[in-house]
């Protein structure tokens, strides 16, 4: 399975993190698991045959899934907020 660079790493966290030594809220998770799913999504228009990525992909697009409905249903702000700058709902 692919993983992201980890300076790109850091650069999401700091851009999504809630406070200076948060790694692991649910914005953060989301907009890492974001980044991997769009790197994946650009190798599977290549590889197209590669089932156990796209098998990866959908359980990362799940994960990202059950976590924004989470946070949809704690914190409706932030939700929207998240939702927003990750431009994911078209």
């Amino acid at each position: 399975m692919e993983t992201i660079a980890p300076l790109k790493k850091m650069e999401v966290t700091k851009q999504f993190q809630l406070h200076p030594k948060d790694t692991g809220s649910a914005d953060v998770q989301v907009a890492l698991l974001t980044s991997r799913i769009n790197e994946l999504t650009e190798h599977l228009k290549t590889h197209v045959k590669d089932h156990s990525s796209r098998r990866g992909l959908l359980k990362m697009v799940g994960q990202r899934r059950r976590l924004l409905d989470y946070l949809s249903d704690t914190d409706t702000k932030r939700y929207q907020e998240l939702i927003k700058k990750l431009n994911l709902r078209k």
